[in-house]
């Protein structure tokens, strides 16, 4: 139950965002829905594998690089979801930081990462 709570929270983060920033547009609640599906499973599998790729590009601009990296996997996402688009870099970037923020939120509220007493 407390992973379909996040769920619903983390897409209520993109319709959320979606208001905020331009050119980041998530068109209904089902896209939303399948935005947090696709970014969680993106950020967590193959932003990894992105970030080991370009070390060294992150170790010879300071860690900057990493923004790219942020960027592109908000973009991947929306490249996988129809009723999701940006518009260019600076919504894929500010997007992905408020929605991580907004789920870092979600997990908190629902007691995401604790271990459960029984």
């Amino acid at each position: 139950m407390e992973i379909v709570v996040r769920l619903l929270l983390n897409a209520s983060v993109f319709l959320l965002v979606s208001q905020l920033v331009p050119g980041f547009a998530v068109r209904t609640f089902a896209a939303a829905i399948w935005s947090a599906l696709i970014f969680g499973a993106v950020n967590s599998l193959i932003r990894p594998i992105l970030l080991l790729i370009t070390f060294p590009l992150s170790i010879l601009s300071l860690g900057i690089f990493t923004l790219v990296i942020d960027a592109a996997v908000m973009g991947i996402t929306a490249w996988l979801v129809p009723g999701f688009s940006i518009d260019g870099f600076w919504p894929a970037l500010l997007g992905w930081f408020l929605v991580s923020g907004g789920s870092i939120i979600a997990s908190a509220l629902t007691g995401g990462g604790q271990k459960r007493a029984r």
